[in-house]
């Protein structure tokens, strides 16, 4: 009888955060893979469960995925952790997911914490459509590209960023987007958990002024229509306002697109995406 590959949620911080079903999934496998023994370890080890260990990350994942769903095809049971959250959101797992399925082996989610989803919620902003991007390039020109294919998003943003980027990321924000309302969650259910507030301006001055920046940091950014702090009204109340001044509709989109520094093109689509709503 074949075995499960269960993605077991744990913690991103606080250890409470773990589910009973986390606990029992992992106290009954045959095995746990995870990104760092040590670390996944110390977490067995808190719970008092005692099982073997099979270390996987990025630059192996594709290998011991085919090892995984072999153990599985022969009846073992294994779970797949990551080392904090959830295992395949910008952590490893998606491979190990994706070839199981190919293989016909049964893959269960064992759900819990999600930095991207704690983030979120409590950051304030729009939760009703998010769009996830995990983390964006490192270098410079490709980092302002990403950014620029975000221009014409009207969901919130989520973004995971590096302490050691987050000020040259925030800068090219400001750069590419403009005043967009931006949330910095960072430490999330930690002891220093923090969130700041602001443009993208605001808050790059803000952790350039610190001595570090430090711990995980989730990045969201309002939407499209939320960039709106100069006082010009939203994308589609001026293309109303321009059509009732008598403004042909395409001419007031084009209009409208030029005061909100965006292009013909992405105001059309921001305009027939809150239509499509």
């Amino acid at each position: 009888m074949a075995g499960v590959i269960y993605l077991v949620a744990t913690p991103i911080g606080n250890l409470e955060d773990i589910t009973l079903r986390a606990l029992r999934t992992l106290r009954e496998v045959d095995l746990v893979a995870c990104e760092d023994t040590r670390r996944t370890g110390r977490l067995l080890r808190h719970f008092e469960i005692d099982k073997p260990l099979l270390g996987y990350r990025d630059h192996n994942e594709a290998a011991r995925a085919a090892e995984l769903i072999r153990r599985a095809q022969g009846g073992e049971s294994i779970a797949v952790v990551c080392d904090a959250g959830t295992p395949g959101i910008s952590d490893p797992g998606f491979r190990v997911a994706r070839t199981a399925v190919e293989a016909g082996v049964r893959v269960a989610p064992i759900p819990g914490a999600s930095a991207a989803l704690a983030a979120l919620t409590a950051s304030g902003l729009p939760t009703d459509r998010f769009r996830f991007e995990g983390f964006l390039p490192s270098r410079k020109a490709k980092r302002r590209a990403a950014l620029e294919a975000l221009r014409a998003e009207t969901a919130t943003v989520v973004l995971y960023e590096a302490p050691h980027r987050i000020v040259d990321a925030l800068r090219d924000i400001a750069a590419v987007l403009g005043e967009r309302t931006l949330v910095l969650a960072r430490e999330l259910t930690k002891l220093h958990e923090e969130y700041l507030r602001g443009t993208a301006e605001e808050l790059a001055a803000e952790c350039a002024g610190r001595p570090a920046v430090k711990g995980e940091i989730v990045l969201l950014i309002g939407g499209a229509e939320a960039a709106d702090a100069d006082g010009r009204a939203p994308l589609g109340a001026r293309v109303d306002e321009l059509i009732g001044e008598g403004v042909d509709r395409m001419d007031a989109i084009k209009r409208a697109a030029r005061e909100h520094g965006l292009s013909k093109r992405d105001a059309y689509r921001i305009l027939e995406s809150r239509r499509g709503g």
